[in-house]
């Protein structure tokens, strides 16, 4: 555990309850009546010993890195420790896999060049139209560069997944890269990644995963994926803004980043421009602490393996409940799979009115603090396929462990009221 958390989360079995909790924000009211966040693909809330953690490295070690004192020698003990928790949560080999930055964009876009800087006319770029645009413009532009084509694999309008039969024909010696999302931040959909790692390695291409959906809902295995790349945002599973990035061992080294001279060239800092957000890194710490709490075991990456079985757990009962009360909702129609599998979706849920927008319906449950979002969310490619790009996207709703049964009675019973 941490060293930079004065409160510990106190071990205990994960029940949404315990774990509401935890939550400040999830306790409080507005114009008198209590708040539902149905936001979560947004950005989560946080838990207290996330906020204790940023406030105490803020507070009483707030410093750069090299000094010979007390505060930047802690500062060093943090970013290792940082590391060392995102290597438990990624499960990657060494804590030197582990790339920090801004955002899962920022990162994106940072690694894009120096993926790129060998690409040449001819070579060939996969994307799919079912990811967050910001694992495809970034792809796009570093194509546009070098000369480079990019092909979208496209969605599977059923379920709304990724075709990946489209993605395979895609697939030829010219391919140098396949980004995809591990789950949809609109439907929920849960990608087959190691499948895709198995066709991209045929053909000798890397695969760079965007992973802010599905980490909070499920554990991340770069080991068993296969894959090249893996990004993610701690702002999704609890914790503060922040980017973080796995780049498996081969490409450690031989890759290029854009840096300054003076500068490291050595493990994964190089890849790392500026100064760190230390206090952001204290709370990732944090925030990767209270995901173990809710699991037993004798390391880190066992007790997030336990907690987040109960996680999924309760997650897909959210989702079956949830899709059993649209059923018996005429006027709403649904985007995604019908399969509650919390390993094959999370429960987030994308959902179109035959009487009114996604905006008017956004801001009615609003007035009732009913927190959830309407539009495309970046997803540009699926609300194309899906025509709905000039119709106001859809109307997202997406629950995380914290979130209850009583809050699905809850949105269903306000929207009938409406």
């Amino acid at each position: 555990m941490s060293s930079f958390l004065l409160q510990k989360v106190r071990k205990m079995r994960f029940t949404p309850n315990t774990a509401r909790a935890q939550f400040t924000a999830l306790s409080q009211t507005h114009n008198n009546k209590p708040v539902v966040f149905l936001d979560g693909p947004g950005g989560s809330q946080v838990p207290q010993s996330v906020l204790t953690a940023m406030n105490e490295y803020l507070g009483f070690y707030n410093s750069n890195l090299g000094g010979h004192y007390f505060s930047s020698k802690r500062t060093v003990e943090l970013v290792a420790d940082a590391r060392e928790h995102a290597r438990a949560l990624l499960n990657a080999p060494t804590a030197d896999n582990i790339v920090f930055g801004a955002n899962m964009t920022s990162l994106t876009f940072q690694l894009s060049r120096a993926i790129s800087r060998d690409w040449q006319a001819g070579d060939e770029v996969i994307v799919t139209a079912l990811d967050h645009y910001s694992n495809v413009s970034s792809w796009e532009q570093a194509a546009e560069d070098k000369g480079a084509t990019v092909k979208q694999a496209k969605v599977d309008p059923k379920d709304c997944s990724v075709d990946l039969a489209h993605l395979e024909s895609l697939l030829n010696e010219k391919t140098r890269l396949v980004a995809i999302t591990y789950a949809s931040n609109t439907t929920g959909t849960i990608t087959d990644i190691r499948r895709v790692v198995e066709m991209a390695k045929r053909y000798g291409a890397a695969v760079y995963v965007d992973a802010v959906h599905y980490t909070p809902h499920g554990l991340v295995d770069v080991e068993a994926l296969g894959c090249d790349f893996l990004v993610c945002s701690a702002y999704k599973f609890f914790g503060p803004h922040l980017g973080v990035a796995f780049v498996a061992s081969d490409w450690l080294q031989s890759l290029r980043p854009y840096k300054v001279e003076p500068a490291t060239d050595i493990g994964p800092a190089r890849f790392e421009t500026g100064t760190q957000n230390f206090e952001a890194l204290a709370g990732f710490i944090a925030a990767v602490d209270y995901l173990a709490s809710w699991g037993e075991g004798d390391s880190l990456r066992q007790q997030l393996v336990s907690a987040m079985k109960d996680i999924g757990a309760h997650e897909e009962q959210i989702s079956r409940y949830f899709l059993q009360r649209l059923s018996k909702v005429e006027s709403l129609s649904r985007y995604g799979t019908e399969n509650c599998d919390h390993l094959k979706r999370t429960p987030t849920f994308a959902l179109r009115s035959s009487k009114h927008s996604p905006e008017l319906l956004a801001k009615a449950l609003g007035e009732h603090n009913l927190c959830v979002w309407n539009g495309h969310f970046y997803a540009l490619g699926l609300v194309r396929q899906l025509g709905l790009d000039d119709k106001g996207g859809v109307l997202r709703v997406g629950f995380m462990h914290y979130n209850t049964l009583e809050e699905v009675d809850l949105f269903f019973d306000t929207l009938e009221s409406l």
